[in-house]
């Protein structure tokens, strides 16, 4: 899950994992797998980043536990 700020400057939590496409039209717009649609204020770029940086976090090991 990424979070972005809608263009209300509402926070959106958006599973990352649903996005189909990203436009700027000026506004960044992304597109969803099930249809939806969500206006954001962050750019492109800043989404990619976010979305890099979340799927390396839910891909690094887990911290070994001591028993």
């Amino acid at each position: 899950m990424i979070q972005l700020t809608r263009i209300n400057h509402i926070p959106l939590i958006l599973n990352a994992d649903l996005i189909e496409h990203i436009e700027t039209t000026p506004d960044t717009v992304i597109s969803l797998t099930n249809g939806q649609k969500f206006m954001v204020l962050e750019s492109t770029q800043e989404i990619i980043h976010k979305v890099i940086e979340y799927r390396r976090s839910i891909q690094q090991p887990a911290p070994e536990t001591k028993e």
